[in-house]
């Protein structure tokens, strides 16, 4: 198999060097309006020294020479090749070539193949083609940029994406300014805040700034077209990358990557390569195409959401993709601990103590940074007493507001009230497995046409029934007519997803057929003719709760079921058109809605370990001292307290018994008739 995949990859770095010359008679023009201006003639770029010239330095004072990406699109001016470097397998290789070529103003670049070019593109989309078939390819081009600008390793300093634009509800700044370089300055010199990315309209120079890129706001919708824009994303912006959650994408891989390594040994190796690159990784496979290759990629499906096909398909390949980063400090205060926690994506969920989700929890709207503060002394929080001064909780952050999913992340937190700041093991989400029978409930009515049998099961993606699972794993409802003659097909609305109790429920499929949020529930597909349907979806379940319970309306209909016809949002705001089997053909016939359910238990959702592969160093607030010092004054004259209490009590009951009027039930501690102790009191007591 590896060999047989290493021949693919082979066999397309072969068709891009046989391609190369032939590209610009074949490739069709797909371009942007772009004042029909020809191909040979570049415009100057505002912050580029003399595009199509040779030039070794930029011209300006207090500027400096790096590159602007554009992925997808390929520069055609075969006249002014300089060289091609055959076998290259790291695009900041060949950034580096042409930055060290005083000719070299541009290149094109796909995994085994860098050309460089004596002229560029500039700010003229006319000069760049669309290309994706059968890679796609990254174009980079000289620009100048002031030297005080924030600096970072990347190979280049910003990637932009034409035709798209950022929607109000993400903009954070607009200013008027001349070009899209002078727009990206803009973003990256801003004080009041951090710019991540920003839109230019060339014909009303319009410069849009916003605080989110694409990989940092999800599923929201950041973007949406606008023909004559260019989105453009900074590359130097800090972030979290310190406990850092990947999803494994099964049965693909990137068509082209920035980097390819060999003689790699681990699949932990090539993740670790990914997290310690000059560029910010968010994606990479290891041994999917070939013996020891591990392959890196800034790019994840957010990013490549304007590309066609920009994954092959091969089967038992795996691509890892990074989802969030955490970084977590926790402050040690007088009476309770108080979690900080920053993202690297916007957060919309809520964080909670792991045993007390409903009693002990914060909700989270959109933001990267938030907070959670557990007492020490409130039992709806679940802070436990390791030993004199330490103090230790774990808490839940989950990224849905009601499910627990793949995504989400356990942390053991610890405090330890002394000099020294503190080292705290994290452990990430463990398994979730689901246990016990799987139980059907059917209904059926007869009219004139008997009713077929239907039964919902739980089942892998191969159809096989299931008897544990994880969370995250790849499992599917499946709708199935039990009778094999049966002449009719079927569809699904109405799929709810609720917990045990019956406190919570989430729908999963509308009443038109389509799914709410592809995320966790996928469109309905047809399996075996119309009587078998497969909703394919990643384990999950309700933090409050071991069941979850599946529920759906199904509709036989005859002679067939057709699809309805869902929108489905995609990373770029862009909503596409996908099939689901929710729509049924308008017959005479009277059907019959058929009510199925099924039951999951789930057991573990988290398992807490002191000796976890991740660490983070919690930082102590410098009031974390002086609120030591502050219990042990209160618990001293807490005692003090006590004793002179004791003492007026033993002087009392010795004073009546000596008058022989000694009370059988003598008042409390407390001067009342019971005993009742304060939970803080009942904890320093303890």
């Amino acid at each position: 198999m590896y060999i047989m995949r290493s021949v693919l990859l082979v066999a397309l770095v072969a068709t891009i060097v046989q391609s190369q010359g032939q590209r610009q008679r074949n490739r069709p023009r797909q371009t942007r309006p772009a004042n029909n201006l020809p191909e040979s003639s570049a415009p100057n770029l505002a912050l580029l020294p003399r595009v199509g010239e040779a030039s070794e330095s930029c011209p300006n004072p207090g500027e400096e020479v790096s590159f602007e990406l554009i992925t997808g699109f390929v520069y055609s001016s075969a006249d002014d090749i300089i060289d091609s470097k055959i076998g290259t397998l790291v695009l900041g290789e060949c950034i580096e070539y042409c930055r060290l070529n005083s000719r070299c103003q541009a290149l094109n670049f796909e995994t085994g193949l860098c050309v460089l070019f004596k002229t560029a593109a500039g700010e003229n989309s006319a000069s760049l083609a669309v290309s994706q078939f059968p890679v796609f390819t990254l174009y980079a081009q000289k620009v100048c940029l002031a030297s005080q600008r924030p600096t970072c390793a990347s190979p280049w300093a910003y990637e932009t994406v034409p035709g798209l634009a950022i929607t109000n509800r993400f903009r954070a700044d607009s200013k008027t300014v001349a070009s899209r370089g002078l727009c990206v300055l803009a973003c990256l010199t801003e004080d009041k805040f951090i710019c991540r990315a920003v839109s230019y309209e060339a014909a009303t120079k319009t410069c849009t700034l916003a605080q989110v890129d694409r990989n940092m706001a999800g599923r929201k919708r950041l973007l949406e077209l606008e023909e004559e824009a260019d989105y453009v994303e900074v590359a130097c912006v800090p972030k979290p990358q310190k406990m850092c959650e990947f999803q494994t994408l099964r049965g693909r891989i990137l068509k082209t990557v920035d980097a390819v390594y060999q003689d790699v040994e681990s699949n932990e190796e090539c993740k670790d390569r990914c997290m310690k690159a000059n560029f910010t990784c968010y994606s990479f496979d290891f041994m999917s195409a070939g013996e020891k290759i591990c392959r890196l990629s800034h790019h994840s499906t957010a990013t490549l959401a304007h590309i066609q096909e920009p994954y092959l398909q091969i089967e038992n390949a795996t691509t890892h993709e990074m989802q969030s980063c955490y970084q977590v400090t926790v402050e040690c205060r007088g009476m309770e601990m108080l979690a900080r926690i920053s993202t690297s994506t916007l957060f919309d969920g809520k964080v909670y103590a792991k045993n007390r989700p409903n009693s002990c929890v914060t909700d989270v709207k959109n933001s990267t940074d938030f907070e959670i503060v557990l007492p020490y002394n409130d039992v709806n929080c679940d802070v436990v007493q390791d030993g004199p001064g330490t103090f230790s909780t774990n808490i839940v952050i989950q990224n849905h507001d009601m499910i627990v999913t793949a995504a989400d992340l356990g942390l053991a937190l610890h405090c330890k009230y002394n000099l020294r700041n503190q080292t705290v093991t994290n452990s990430l989400l463990s398994g979730l497995e689901v246990k016990g029978a799987i139980d059907s409930t059917e209904f059926y009515e007869e009219t004139v046409v008997e009713s077929p049998n239907v039964v919902m099961r739980v089942t892998d993606t191969k159809g096989l029934d299931i008897i544990t699972a994880q969370v995250g794993d790849n499992l599917a409802l499946r709708f199935e007519i039990t009778d094999v003659k049966s002449p009719y097909e079927i569809f699904v609305r109405e799929l709810i997803a609720m917990d045990g109790q019956d406190n919570s429920e989430i729908l999963l499929i509308d009443g038109r057929g389509c799914p709410t949020d592809p995320t966790i529930m996928q469109a309905v597909v047809q399996v075996e003719n119309g009587v078998v349907l497969h909703a394919p979806f990643q384990a999950f379940k309700f933090p409050a709760s071991e069941v979850v319970q599946f529920r759906a309306l199904v509709t036989p209909c005859l002679p067939r079921c057709d699809p309805v016809q869902c929108n489905v949002p995609g990373f770029d705001g862009i909503s596409r058109r996908e099939e689901s089997l929710g729509r049924r053909r308008r017959r005479e016939v009277q059907d019959t809605d058929i009510m199925v359910a099924q039951s999951v238990r789930i057991t573990d959702k988290f398992e807490f370990f002191a000796n976890q592969k991740q660490e983070v160093e919690i930082e102590s607030a410098e009031g974390s001292c002086s609120s030591f010092t502050g219990v042990v004054v209160a618990c001293a004259l807490f005692l003090a307290a006590q004793l002179v209490l004791l003492m007026a009590w033993s002087y009392l009951w010795h004073k009546k018994r000596a008058t022989k009027q000694i009370d059988p039930n003598p008042p409390s501690l407390y001067f009342g008739t019971t005993s009742s102790r304060t939970s803080s009191t009942s904890y320093l007591t303890d």
